[in-house]
């Protein structure tokens, strides 16, 4: 067996397109305020292609750089400034931070409205009970591929390798709402090997190169690898797309439907906010 490639550059360019038109429509530009501190280098690159799908879609960027060594007053002021700036539409604190800094509770300073990443306890909760908000764009990224391509989920067994409150937690609160049966794995999962086996749809999330081994993957599973591209993914490629029916590249596969959705979200707070 050779799996299908999920191709999320082709899919994402589609959204992208939509989102596009639905700009065009609006009569001004989406704003879009993004937070970067520090001088992480992935990060200035994540930031810059944000900046450049902006551009591309007729979106404004706005982009604000705070210091290695700012505190977590400074940061939260400065987002709970944009927040009240009725210019603004959506909020995004590029991550990680400073290990000074204490991430949840910058998170916690985006208005909820503004929330185009999906980060705020708001917004899980929202997104958990089935009442709307936005969706932590990559996890909403993963479920508008998986559509894309029509990959059944309803009676499905996913598991989800990974428990963060961005990814994985978020990935296996939107696969329940779509009726699968989901398991959580983490790092204190006993015999991760025949956990991952039993899965019609694996979302390998924990950004360890290589974590999930090719000979664990179901044969016909749907294999979905939000591992990051620097490290090449974490689940080991080849022998994995010789047991798939479908898998994402990495990179080419989830990171580009992240930043779709985010802009996606984006256009629709303002359409909400900004009527």
């Amino acid at each position: 067996m050779t799996a299908q490639i999920l191709d999320g550059r082709a899919v994402a360019a589609k959204l992208l397109d939509a989102v596009r038109a639905e700009v065009a429509g609006l009569g001004r530009k989406p704003v879009l305020a993004t937070i970067l501190v520090g001088d992480d280098p992935a990060s200035h690159t994540y930031v810059r292609m944000k900046a450049n799908r902006c551009a591309k879609v007729g979106m404004e960027s706005r982009r604000i750089e705070l210091g290695a060594d700012t505190t977590t007053g400074e940061l939260v002021a400065r987002i709970r400034d944009l927040s009240e700036d009725p210019d603004v539409d959506g909020i995004l604190l590029q991550h990680p931070v400073p290990g000074q800094i204490d991430e949840r509770a910058a998170f916690e300073a985006i208005d909820p409205a503004k929330d185009v990443d999906g980060v705020t306890r708001t917004s899980f909760a929202k997104m958990a009970f089935e009442e709307g908000g936005f969706a932590s764009a990559t996890p909403g990224g993963i479920m508008a591929l998986l559509d894309a391509y029509e990959i059944p989920l309803s009676g499905k067994h996913a598991v989800v390798v990974g428990r963060s409150p961005i990814l994985g937690k978020p990935a296996g609160m939107l696969l329940l709402a779509r009726n699968a049966t989901v398991t959580y794995c983490h790092s204190r999962t006993t015999n991760l090997a025949a956990m991952v086996s039993e899965a019609d749809v694996l979302v390998a999330a924990v950004g360890r190169p290589g974590l999930v081994r090719g000979d664990w993957i179901k044969p016909g599973a749907v294999v979905v690898d939000a591992g990051y591209a620097d490290n090449k993914g974490d689940v080991e490629y080849e022998a994995a797309a010789d047991r798939a029916s479908y898998i994402t590249p990495v990179p080419g596969g989830v990171g580009p439907m992240t930043i779709a959705v985010l802009l996606a979200q984006t256009v629709r707070a303002a359409r909400e906010n900004r009527p």
